[in-house]
């Protein structure tokens, strides 16, 4: 019976621990439910921000492929180009030796395989000087 004395002293103190837990506890959720709404305000900012850039960089995208479209063309034209210079006769009969034209073939046609990795012979000093 002594423990329900004490019970009795001690119940006004309890009540009041009872309170001040429950407050505690409660602004501690009501302070989680504000940071969580914070962190969704933010992703969704960031969100927003990321799909306006991806917005942009589609658009540039879009443009740099509508022009590189019309570069296609340009391209034959340099193909063609090179093939002419290759099947002048004065590439084949005066400036250039068999290997020269050969050489030239194999690049008008992209053909890496015919070409070779090493220099023929000794290169002169002096001989990739810019100046």
């Amino acid at each position: 019976m002594m423990w329900l004395a004490a019970l009795k002293r001690a119940a006004p103190y309890l009540a009041v621990l009872a309170v001040v837990a429950g407050v505690a506890f409660g602004g501690w959720t009501v302070r989680g439910w504000y940071e969580g709404d914070l962190e969704a305000a933010r992703l969704k900012a960031t969100s927003a921000a990321i799909q306006v850039a991806l917005d942009d960089h589609a658009a540039i995208a879009q443009a740099v492929e509508g022009k590189l479209a019309t570069l296609k063309a340009n391209e034959t034209v340099i193909d063609r180009g090179v093939m002419r210079e290759v099947i002048k006769p004065v590439y084949r009969n005066v400036c250039l030796p068999a290997a020269g034209v050969r050489l030239l073939n194999a690049a008008a046609i992209n053909d890496i395989a015919g070409l070779p990795t090493e220099p023929d012979g000794e290169v002169l000093d002096g001989a990739a000087d810019t100046e």
